[in-house]
């Protein structure tokens, strides 16, 4: 074999044993992550796994930094000047969860025509230049009154626990619960209070609207406040209604005892937290040079009767049922969204 046909094979030998990641033209790259809120389970969860993917990606030098930074109050005001402190900083992409749909895009703009990716997730942002993973959050919302439909054919009065006030998360998760009570009109939302998405606001807030409230057959939810619910009701000595919980350990907990004691029956229904990862990888193959749909949509994961155990087995305490994505992962939702 002459020289130039071993260095040849060499060179190919090489390439085979890096892995996919280690050859993306990204090391020198910094991505921030921008968030809005971290005072429920969900989000913590969230940032604990962008710092377990994103310390292994920056680790293994596919990424230069992937620093998560979060607002100290839910304002969009602060995230803006969050958004302009990290342009200035030099990141070359910004992941965000956003405290609004709109009154970011200032912001956002700036830092596109500055020539840095952004990607927002969950609460998604409506600024063109951006790139959006969304969740059919209408169509979760829908689906617990058609899960309830199944389950109490008669119908009955349904407590609405929203969200966070002002986030789109929680006005489209509302409209898709109101879709479904008027494609299934033997229901009727009697009560509507906003749990934040933390059980310990929750129950306080059905603590309040419970006196006021005729029987209920039913609680629709946004996620971690299924089992501040129940602690509400069973402290009002009110019967126990069928509560759509929202993947978190407390309430698959709570549910797994009622199934084993009584065969109470519900279902569970969220965003996995990990859907930071997906947006972090979106944002470092789009800087690798990669084409990708402005657009994507992620499946919500849902937890039923005959795989809760296994579910709750798999989420830690304190935490939520959860999926991180890969690289790997995130290659095929690109590929399977063209």
């Amino acid at each position: 074999m002459n020289f130039r046909n071993l260095l040849l094979t060499s060179v190919t030998l090489a390439c085979v044993a890096l892995p996919v990641a280690a050859m993306a033209d990204t090391a020198d790259k910094k991505i921030a992550l921008s968030n809005n809120y971290a005072g429920n389970s969900w989000r913590q969860a969230m940032l604990t796994s962008w710092e377990k993917v994103t310390g292994e990606a920056v680790k293994s030098g596919v990424v230069a930094a992937a620093d998560p930074f979060t607002t100290s109050e839910n304002q969009a005001t602060e995230q803006a000047a969050q958004i302009q402190n990290m342009i200035l900083q030099g990141y070359n992409a910004i992941v965000i969860d956003a405290a609004s749909p709109t009154a970011l895009n200032g912001a956002i703009k700036e830092a596109c025509d500055a020539g840095i990716v952004v990607v927002s997730f969950d609460g998604i942002v409506t600024e063109p230049c951006a790139w959006r993973i969304a969740v059919d959050f209408k169509g979760m919302g829908e689906s617990q009154v058609e899960y309830l439909a199944k389950k109490i054919p008669a119908g009955g009065n349904l407590l609405e626990i929203r969200g966070l006030a002002g986030v789109s998360v929680d006005d489209e998760i509302s409209a898709g619960i109101h879709a479904g009570v008027a494609k299934y009109p033997q229901f009727k939302i009697v009560g509507s209070v906003h749990g934040d998405w933390a059980q310990d606001v929750a129950q306080k807030a059905v603590a309040g609207i419970l006196p006021s409230l005729p029987e209920i057959a039913a609680v629709v939810t946004q996620g971690g406040d299924g089992y501040g619910a129940a602690q509400a009701f069973e402290a009002a000595k009110r019967p126990t209604p069928t509560i759509v919980m929202g993947n978190r350990q407390d309430e698959l907990v709570w549910w797994k005892k009622q199934k084993d004691a009584s065969k109470y029956e519900t279902m569970s229904v969220s965003i996995a937290p990990g859907v930071s990862t997906l947006a972090f990888w979106v944002a470092q193959q789009i800087l690798n040079g990669k084409t990708v749909k402005k657009d994507l949509v992620v499946p919500f994961l849902k937890i039923n009767q005959d795989n809760l155990e296994a579910n709750l087995a798999n989420t830690p305490s304190g935490g939520v049922a959860n999926v991180d994505y890969s690289l790997a992962d995130t290659q095929k939702v690109i590929a399977d969204s063209k």
